[in-house]
């Protein structure tokens, strides 16, 4: 029997149909996603089993009971609220928890321990956006829906790779244009991505070069008139003087050329219905949130905002950060939207909760609060459900700052994490199938998450958890919950009790719904947009145009760093790295280069490039492409300790936070690059887990255990590291080396059975991997595996392109050699693109690549 849930990956909240036997199908009644999911989402039944499961209280890494580790925590915070005041500990949270936990949580921190110290990893999300859209509506409010993708008549994607990061949207996007071909798409990236593939116009802009753009485009619909009088006479502020500030900037320092720049000021100018899709390419950056109001000062100039296919859309990464703003989860807000700052505000949820304070003041913001653990101000530190220690930036400081915490909780759902290496103290959750609540996706539609399957060994909820450090601390009437609907009710309650604010969260349709069988609803009401007719929440009802000034071009003398996502994984991988098949497509950290840089530093196809900045470095993969900008990186930012020796890429970036919203810039750090000058390169597949210990090493899960690519520049005795590479025991070893050429093969059987192969080169070494790996746990005799690639008449898959298939790039080019033209003929003879169809753009690609006159010659 399946139950409906929804998703725990990206903000779009995709409806999902799960089974306790891991079947997992899309909903088609989800107003998200009608049935479709991505890859990841496809791939969720793989990573339910309790392999690496945090299943019992621990204590100094010792199995402890829940009531010593509670009394623990709670002891250590009271002693330190008592000895250093509530200032002197704080929550680091996530958009992972559940809205009830983020309510909890809020609770306990802003209104009885007294402090705001509680903030959250959608702070590295989508906090500019937040900024933003205060400071011009009034309110946090996204103005519109879903459905505004598919009714406008040109979508801009600014900073979001939405075909990797929110693969759902983009197949809704797709399906749009293909039905109406007349729609135009423009995609304004550093970065030409799958997303590029779909869009009319890529706009190749430079780093941070988003606000010369926009407001080059403000100056653009001043000149040819394209301003709604009307609109901005009735319902704003500040336009007059935000189109002066425009006329200021160059929109050549965007780094376009200007007949890219008239050619999409025309097409924005001439067309009414306009959604412009923003994402972290413009959040995480010092001006972020300029960014923002850029963006919304050209929507809100033309009025177009809050009516069918036009309006700005921020999407967000978390699957419930919405939910968080919605209770107050940054360290700068209160629940319901209400405002730290207004006194009016405390003092109305201070006497809904009757709690005994409530603090007066924002607390410390993700970066700031991680310093402030550096330097001795925090005492007692509680991290919920996130690896701040990899996702940060300067994440070797931000370990080495927890580290420095006299005490440290951390709650997860795995025994390894590497921030929970940190912890004085882990607490056991239930993760996504074993937990109950809501989640609130980015088109204000509010969601259940449901169980299906028992809480494993001793975890508890998030809130539960929460609520049970409160009891010990000496408030257990006020968290005495007798489960998740008990606080959604509390919730709906207080945005009631706090309604007379005039705010524009009203989830009074949630009133007298039943918990239980609460169906996917968008507040204030289903299909409702804000703004169109103004109603705006600043004092005077109008919306605010601000001035914004474009930074000028940084200069530098190294390249250019942005960090990112690829499309298979999440985060730092403690659940999509679970998925052989997700680990299948890019089973490496890489960095993208474009080939003039490779070429001016010696660096070649598949090297390892050494990164640094500071004292920080990081070795990954050479991806040499044309599709980043001369002098410009990218690198993704999921992998951790757990799986790679040195390839965790936030420790490159700087701490560099915008001024408003205080999100990291996480998209543009300075770095330097050379060639690694490696004696070996090295590949491993095994039956047993593998270690990261080779001067690089990145380690994946496969469908026969695991799999490493590895190298090193001191060459090593083999056997002796293959011994620390992986536990393999009371095996057969079979050699082949070249003595001359510097290679060897080595397979290691225990009886028939094939435990482990090992490939190492003085080059990047040449076999067919997903070959080799298939045959780890077979009977296949020890020489005939080190062959490293099939036998006659058998062809390699090569690469994997379509995750959820299981379809190679060598398949895929055989299929286009003997005739298929189209994604559709790839799909009907080898499955590709069939399943969730995330794999689409890349199969677009290879299309135009293998049968361009060009790859003719």
């Amino acid at each position: 029997m399946s139950v409906r849930t929804t998703c725990p990956y990206c903000g779009v909240g995709c409806g999902v149909l799960a089974s306790s036997d891991g079947t997992i199908q899309g909903d088609p009644e989800h107003p998200a996603n009608y049935g479709r999911l991505c890859s990841k989402g496809s791939a969720l039944g793989e990573t339910i089993d309790l392999d690496g499961r945090l299943l019992a209280p621990q204590i100094g890494g010792r199995r402890a009971s829940w009531d010593d580790a509670l009394d623990l925590v709670a002891e250590r915070f009271s002693q330190a609220i008592a000895e250093h005041g509530p200032d002197s500990v704080a929550f680091y949270v996530s958009g992972q928890l559940l809205t009830e936990d983020y309510y909890v949580a809020n609770k306990l921190m802003k209104g009885f321990i007294g402090s705001a110290n509680i903030d959250t990893n959608s702070r590295l999300c989508m906090a500019s956006s937040v900024a933003g859209h205060k400071r011009a509506f009034g309110t946090d409010t996204v103005p519109g829906t879903y459905a505004d993708l598919e009714e406008a008549d040109l979508i801009v994607l600014v900073g979001s790779n939405l075909a990797w990061c929110h693969p759902v949207l983009h197949q809704r996007i797709a399906a749009a244009k293909e039905a109406r071909p007349a729609m135009r798409v423009v995609n304004v990236d550093p970065r030409r991505t799958a997303t590029s593939e779909l869009a009319d116009l890529h706009l190749q802009i430079a780093p941070d070069g988003d606000i010369a753009l926009f407001n080059g485009l403000l100056a653009h619909l001043a000149d040819v008139e394209a301003i709604d009088l009307d609109y901005v006479t009735a319902h704003v502020n500040g336009c007059r003087e935000a189109i002066d500030a425009a006329r200021k900037s160059d929109p050549l320092e965007s780094g376009l050329a200007a007949f890219d720049l008239q050619e999409f000021y025309r097409l924005w100018a001439g067309t009414k219905k306009v959604v412009t899709v923003y994402s972290q390419g413009v959040n995480q950056s010092s001006c972020g949130s300029d960014k923002v109001n850029a963006i919304l000062n050209c929507h809100l100039a033309t009025g177009r905002i809050g009516t069918p296919g036009s309006g700005p859309f921020s999407v967000t990464g978390q699957p419930n950060a919405m939910g968080g703003r919605e209770v107050g989860g940054l360290a700068n807000m209160l629940a319901n939207h209400l405002d730290i700052e207004n006194a009016d505000h405390r003092d109305a949820v201070q006497g809904f909760w009757g709690s005994p304070t409530i603090s007066a003041k924002p607390g410390l913001k993700a970066v700031d609060l991680f310093e402030a653990c550096a330097s001795g101000q925090i005492k007692a530190l509680w991290v919920m459900s996130t690896n701040p220690a990899v996702s940060l930036p300067d994440a070797d400081g931000v370990a080495e700052a927890i580290r420095a915490v006299p005490f440290v909780a951390v709650t997860d759902i795995l025994e390894r994490t590497d921030t929970g290496d940190l912890a004085d103290v882990l607490l056991p959750a239930t993760g996504w199938g074993e937990k109950d609540g809501t989640v609130t996706n980015s088109e204000r539609r509010i969601s259940r998450q449901r169980a299906f399957l028992p809480a494993p060994g001793e975890a508890r909820p998030d809130w539960k958890i929460i609520c049970d450090v409160a009891a010990h601390m000496g408030w257990e009437d006020a968290f005495d919950y007798a489960g998740p609907a008990e606080v959604f009710a509390e919730y709906l309650a207080l945005s009631g009790a706090t309604r007379d604010f005039g705010r524009d969260l009203d989830l009074s349709l949630f009133a007298d719904v039943d918990y239980a069988k609460l169906i996917p609803t968008q507040w204030p009401q289903d299909d409702q947009r804000f703004f169109a007719k103004g109603g705006f929440y600043h004092p005077d009802g109008k919306a605010k145009m601000l001035p914004v000034v474009a930074p000028s071009q940084a200069a530098g003398t190294g390249l250019r760093l942005n960090t990112g996502r690829v499309r298979d994984q999440w985060h730092t991988m403690t659940r999509t790295g679970k998925s052989p098949r997700l680990g299948s497509h890019l089973a490496e950290p890489y960095v993208e280069i474009h080939p003039v840089d490779a070429g001016a530093l010696g660096i070649g196809d598949a090297d390892i490039v050494e990164l640094s900045a500071g004292r920080a470095e990081g070795l990954f993969r050479a991806l040499i492409t044309p599709k980043v900008a001369r002098g410009n990186l990218f690198a993704p930012m999921h992998w951790t300790r757990q799986r790679s020796s040195a390839s965790w890429v936030n420790a490159l970036v700087d701490v560099g936070t915008d001024p408003v919203s205080g999100q990291p810039a996480l998209k543009a750090g300075q770095v330097q690059a050379q060639r690694f000058a490696a004696s070996w390169y090295g590949f491993m597949a095994s039956a047993s887990s593998i270690e990261t210990v080779a001067k690089y090493s990145a380690v994946a899960r496969t469908k026969t255990g695991w799999q490493a690519e590895l190298a090193g520049n001191d060459r090593p005795d083999w056997l002796e590291l293959i011994k620390h590479l992986t536990s393999t025991t009371g095996t057969d070893a079979s050699f082949v080396e070249d003595r001359q050429a510097g290679t060897i093969r080595i397979a290691l059987t225990r009886g028939d059975t094939l435990q482990a192969l090992f490939f190492a080169a003085p080059e990047p070494v040449a076999l067919a991997r997903a070959h080799a790996v298939s045959l780890i746990g077979t009977e296949t005799g020890g020489l005939d595996a080190l062959a490293g690639f099939p036998g006659a008449g058998q062809v390699a898959p090569g690469a994997t392109v379509c995750a959820c298939m299981s379809v190679g790039i060598n398949t895929l080019r055989q299929a286009i050699t003997d005739g298929a033209t189209s994604v559709e003929a790839l799909g009907a003879c080898t499955g590709a693109g069939t399943s969730c169809g995330s794999c689409k753009p890349e199969l677009k690609a290879l299309l135009l690549e293998q049968t361009s006159p060009l790859a003719a010659e």
